[in-house]
Parts: structure tokens; sequence; C-alpha cells
């Protein structure tokens, strides 16, 4: 199955808007010819021939009045306003817009930042995170043509109810996104008590968490990597597992392993990384890796569409 075939699909199904702030990179603008193109989406190219003055100028008093608590100045508000970031980031809200899309100029700080502060988040959960799909339609050891890995862009040492909560929001994504059943794998470098450290013991009780907020989820662990993954070792190790050796969803232990898993993945077994993808907000956004090309902001509009 190719994974990025069925998004952009499903995609164009139901066209949403989705706002880009970042007028001034070339990928960017080459990404709105080609969901044009594609009929991937109805963009709304934010620059600042196309922001409204007095709407923005509104907005920039919210903010101000929203943060003014935790020290800010009007003029600070004014500043940042200056970037249509955080304009992308209040349409959103407000509902003008169905996601907004950014990374490709901003750090990931500063697009979680825009959505924080403007979007919000879920109030289930309460703990924003984020994941990549990770697309491999000709690999044979991931029958869904892609997975989805979690946190490896947000929370650097999550507790278990973080953990929890990023296994939520990931399954979520990949039941709307990839129309999957998620299969969750809490990682860890031990399997079912081989090995015994805190570190292991946060993602034991990361599962009774999990269990408890979303008891008909199929997840399991502490697993490791090849009993997750590997149908052989999976049963091997855990032969009473629902999710052994046929997870689709990976929650990494913390944001150190999560980031190096997805670089090596990306780079050694030439899985196409879509994301960061900002979950566990209001409404719908993402962030673009630094280095994404003009199809990779195509295909992070697509999901955006999609979950929205």
């Amino acid at each position: 199955m190719d994974a990025i075939v069925e998004i952009r699909q499903r995609a164009r199904a139901r066209i949403k808007r989705i706002a880009l702030p970042e007028y001034k990179d070339q990928r960017v603008i080459d990404a709105v010819k080609m969901i044009a193109r594609e009929k991937i989406a109805d963009v709304v190219f934010l620059t600042p021939d196309t922001i409204d003055k007095r709407e923005n100028e509104r907005y920039t008093e919210e903010y101000y009045n929203s943060r003014k608590s935790r020290g800010i100045t009007v003029e600070q508000a004014r500043k940042t306003f200056e970037d249509p970031l955080f304009y992308a980031a209040m349409l959103t809200r407000d509902g003008k817009v169905d996601g907004f899309v950014a990374g490709a100029a901003h750090t990931t700080a500063d697009v979680c930042r825009a959505g924080l502060h403007c979007v919000g988040v879920d109030e289930r959960l309460m703990t924003a995170s984020s994941s990549f799909i990770m697309a491999m339609p000709d690999n044979p050891a991931v029958p869904d043509g892609a997975l989805i890995y979690a946190d490896c862009g947000l929370i650097p040492e999550p507790t278990p109810r973080q953990l929890a909560c990023i296994a939520i929001s990931a399954a979520e994504l990949g039941r709307k996104v990839l129309d999957v059943t998620p299969r969750v794998a809490l990682l860890s470098y031990s399997t079912k008590g081989s090995a015994k450290s805190i570190m292991i013991d946060r993602v034991t009780e990361a599962l009774k968490i999990l269990r408890e907020m979303a008891p008909d989820l199929l997840a399991d662990g502490e697993l490791q990597a090849d009993a997750a993954l590997v149908p052989g070792v999976g049963k091997i190790k855990c032969p009473d597992s629902l999710v052994a050796g046929r997870a689709n969803v990976l929650i990494f232990p913390n944001l150190e392993a999560g980031n190096i898993c997805y670089k090596l993945t990306e780079r050694l077994a030439g899985a196409r990384a879509l994301g960061p993808l900002l979950m566990g907000f209001k409404r719908p956004c993402s962030d673009l890796s630094r280095g994404c090309s003009a199809e990779d902001v195509m295909d992070c509009v697509a999901v955006t569409s999609i979950r929205s």
C-alpha cells in the first residue's frame, strides 16, 4: 500500500481550507502551485497583501489581552503579529481555516508556540506532542505501508501520563489519516520485564494509565522494537499479545530515542517522513522539518486536511 497516494486521495475527497504563512520560502511557493494542480486543498496563502489589517490588529489586541498577565507588552504583541504564523494560528482558532502548516522557515518551537498560545490544547489530554508518519510502501515488513512514530519533536522526557496521552493522540492520527486499526507499542529496551530500571517502570506505568484512559485501544508494552514489529520475535517474546509483531504505532520512551529513530529510518530505510505533525491541539496544525521539500509541504497539507 502506498500511504502517500492514499492520503492525497482522501484529502481530494473533502477539500479543506489550510493556511500557509511562510510566503517567502520558495518551497512553500512551489507547494502552493502543486496543491492547486493536484487539487489537494484550498490554500490560504498568507502574504502582507492578503492579510486583513483590521483583523490582524484585532488578533494582536486579543493576543495581548490573553498574555499580558504573563508579562507580554503591547509592543511585543505587535512584533509577534508581524509574522503571519500567528495570524494563521488565530484563523485556525476561529475556524476561518481548517488548519495551518508551517515550519519550513520556523523552528518547531515557533510553530508549537503559535499553536499553544492561539489554538490551545485539547482539554481531554492537556498534552501537546508530535508524530511522524513514516511511509514505506515497498517494505514487506510494513504491511500497512506506513508506521507512526511519536513523540519525536516536543516532549524531552514524558511522564507516564504524557506517554499515555501521546499514544492516544498517535492512535487517533493512525485511525483517521491512514485508515488503519491502531496497534500501539510502548517501546523500551526491555520486553515484559526482561530488564529492570526506573525508565522501564515509567513505560509500564504509562501502559496502565493508557488502558484506563482508552480501554478499547489495542496497546501493549513494554516492548523492544523487534518484539513490536517482527511477527516471529513477537510470538516468541509475547505469545499472548495482540500487538507484538504487528504494531503500527510506535511510542518512544523519550524525545531522544524518537528523534534518532525517525532520522535513521528516513535516511537508511528510505522512508518518507511526514511531520512533525502536532497533536493534542484543539484544531489541526502541522510542523515541517526545515529541510523539507515542496512535496513534503503538500503532503503535510493533505494530512492536516484529513485531520480536520
